[in-house]
């Protein structure tokens, strides 16, 4: 599984916005405990003269549990950095208001903390609690009115463009989590979280005496003389479990194990696709152990020919060597990349023996085969089922799904002989999706992208494709579907398979 959650430990909404009688100014607003954030921009409600005009702002302010990312991190269920991406997720909260079009926000480090409070609204302004516009808790006040952001370093300043309005936050702000999870201790900075606002130029235009803030009013002459309200996001009290502000941790968590399709080097092919990648999986009384001599080094590799457990000479690697050199890929996991010239007359059985000096901890067997040329441009189709699926799947449970794949066409003669395992086509770029089937919300999408949305793609070993799912990403008492896509390379595009599989995660 290589998508995880961190969901948001506190937000709040800050405003110096006027109450609705335009005459009281709401400097003691709290929204710690809505179940959304507003950000927006009011210029000229009393006035629209530069002289005189007002200015009302709302900010987000919204922070996350980076000890409980130190923690997955120490534990290994996300990899180390620059093996990672970090997206900030916010989603849209529609509104009976108007919603500007073309702005952008900017999202930055709060550089001190603050409370969330507990306030439930802009309209009341009950200042239950803070943070507010001009103070961050109940004993310190901001050093700038409006909240105090870190902008030393533009790494860790992002903008976000809303061409529409609409749309959702999908930040990679990878840079900046991984500044918190150092922390300031270790010469990067804590987490204060993120405050999330309008540019400069799209808050409103204030001109302050002598170029100074003047109470709650930020001076600000290079701002617009234009409003843009309102922008909401869901918060963290939410009782939409989708919708909830977090972290979503990305990585590619692939295994390539091609003993399944190991394929003799070929001229046709270019030197990276003429090497075959090997696994071993070191499982001691059901759990993944690293091999205790080995531990996270390098082991070696040699190939024999033969009909039984090898006993002759290594075979020669298509960079004349006789043994290749693997490594430690995760707990209990080694990996060995080789390349492999076909004789005259091919070799039909393999065995690859894994050791260490001549202490020898592993043999196995692989059939290689001719890489596959073709006088046409072939369609692949094909018919697919999850093999292990069950009905219902608890939120504490993670799932390992494996789908058997075999052509739509596939003709049987009499002369093909029945098998106890049926051979399964390998896919070796395909995703997973999915969604709630009663409303057809989109849960886990296609990474069909960059490496960072890759975080969906398919493992696959000489038993055929599979994927791990951890159902705590999925709300209880629903019914899920998983779709699956193959890149086909006829078309250099990806297919949506036709079948659906569905599960319910339960309490």
């Amino acid at each position: 599984m290589a998508v995880y959650r961190f969901t948001a430990s506190a937000d709040t909404t800050i405003t110096n916005a006027f109450e609705s009688n335009l005459r009281i100014r709401g400097t003691g607003s709290n929204m710690g405990y809505a179940d959304s954030m507003e950000i927006f921009s009011i210029y000229g409600q009393l006035s629209s003269s530069l002289a005189a005009a007002t200015q009302e702002l709302s900010r987000a302010l919204i922070q996350f549990p980076i000890n409980q990312i130190s923690s997955s991190r120490l534990a290994g269920t996300i990899p180390a950095s620059g093996s990672v991406s970090f997206f900030l997720r916010m989603h849209n909260a529609e509104t009976p208001w108007t919603l500007p079009q073309g702005f952008t926000l900017n999202v930055l480090p709060v550089s001190q903390s603050w409370q969330e409070g507990t306030g439930l609204d802009t309209d009341s302004y009950q200042d239950l609690g803070k943070a507010n516009w001009m103070s961050a808790s109940t004993t310190t006040g901001w050093t700038s009115i409006g909240g105090d952001y870190n902008t030393a370093s533009p790494s860790n300043t992002y903008k976000v463009k809303f061409p529409l309005g609409w749309e959702d936050i999908d930040l990679d702000i990878s840079g900046l989590v991984e500044q918190w999870i150092v922390g300031d201790s270790g010469g990067a900075i804590d987490n204060f979280g993120l405050g999330i606002h309008l540019t400069s130029s799209e808050e409103a235009y204030y001109s302050g005496s002598g170029g100074a803030d003047s109470g709650s009013f930020i001076n600000n002459l290079g701002g617009a003389t234009q409003s843009y309200y309102t922008k909401k996001f869901f918060a963290r009290s939410t009782e939409f479990f989708f919708k909830r502000p977090a972290i979503e941790a990305r990585w590619d968590s692939r295994i390539t194990d091609e003993r399944g399709q190991f394929y003799y080097s070929s001229s046709l092919a270019p030197a990276a696709d003429n090497l075959n990648t090997l696994y071993i999986y070191n499982y001691v009384r059901g759990r993944l152990i690293n091999i205790p001599s080995v531990g996270t080094g390098n082991i070696s590799v040699s190939l024999y020919s033969g009909s039984t457990v090898p006993t002759g000479s290594r075979l020669v690697l298509s960079d004349g060597n006789t043994t290749a050199t693997g490594s430690w890929v995760s707990t209990g996991i080694y990996s060995v990349d080789v390349a492999l010239t076909a004789a005259a007359t091919p070799l039909t059985k393999i065995f690859d023996v894994w050791r260490s000096g001549s202490t020898e901890y592993f043999t196995s067997s692989l059939a290689p085969s001719v890489m596959p040329t073709y006088n046409n441009a072939p369609t692949f189709n094909y018919s697919t089922t999850i093999r292990n699926m069950k009905g219902i799947y608890a939120p504490s449970e993670s799932a390992r799904f494996r789908t058997f794949v075999r052509d739509k066409n596939w003709s049987p003669t009499i002369y093909v002989k029945a098998v106890a395992n049926n051979p399964t086509t390998i896919i070796t770029s395909a995703s997973y999706s999915i969604y709630r089937v009663i409303d057809d919300l989109n849960v886990i999408s296609f990474g069909t992208g960059s490496n960072d949305q890759k975080c969906t793609y398919l493992s696959y070993d000489v038993s055929g494709n599979y994927f791990d799912l951890d159902m705590s990403l999925l709300e209880t008492g629903y019914m899920y579907g998983i779709k699956l896509a193959y890149y086909n390379d006829s078309i250099s595009g990806w297919v949506e398979q036709p079948q659906t599989f569905k599960f319910r995660v339960e309490e």
